[in-house]
């Protein structure tokens, strides 16, 4: 038996322009049955109740996501603090500590505090020399005072009302005149 290979283009050959595809043939070929129309109804129905339910789903995962970078970022944090924790075993640490941030001294030690080391372009410009000179600011007195109340109308704290005479005296108050 002898096989032969199929015939080889010649290269540069064109090949022969297909047919358009009747899609009306092919329409008309389906046919719409009552199971069929029962069967899409169900498809559609399974479609509105899976959409929510998957719509909750990737809603889930994404906050599950976020909590888990939340917790995560909640570990690193807590290690750094029981590194900084273990940090104060040392007794040269908390020697250390105390000097810096409390400025504590060993006994005969002397201590300087250089005032004003700051960097020349963090150091406060000159300030214009003040006047002898009274001078009368024009302002608007009513203005001012609406924007008074207004602020202290919208403030978010408020002050404890006392009624009365308080029960401790407080010592910083020199004035000793009663309230009317």
């Amino acid at each position: 038996m002898k096989t032969t290979a199929p015939p080889s283009r010649p290269t540069g050959t064109r090949r022969a322009p297909r047919k358009p595809v009747d899609v009306r043939g092919w329409l008309g070929g389906i046919r719409f049955s009552g199971f069929m129309a029962i069967m899409l109804g169900l498809v559609v129905l399974a479609a509105f109740v899976l959409v929510p339910t998957v719509g909750t789903y990737v809603d889930q995962r994404q906050q599950i996501a976020a909590l888990q970078q939340a917790v995560q970022a909640t570990e690193e944090e807590v290690a750094a603090l029981e590194a900084q924790r273990d940090r104060f075993d040392d007794p040269a640490y908390i020697t250390a500590q105390a000097r810096e941030r409390l400025y504590y001294v060993r006994p005969g030690e002397v201590v300087y505090l250089v005032d004003n080391d700051l960097p020349d372009e963090l150091l406060p410009r000159e300030q214009e020399p003040v006047s002898d000179d009274v001078e009368i600011t024009r302002t608007d007195w009513m203005s001012q005072f609406v924007r008074t109340l207004t602020e202290a109308g919208i403030a978010q704290t408020v002050a404890p009302i006392t009624i009365g005479v308080p029960d401790t005296p407080d010592p910083d108050e020199t004035d000793a005149t009663p309230a009317p």
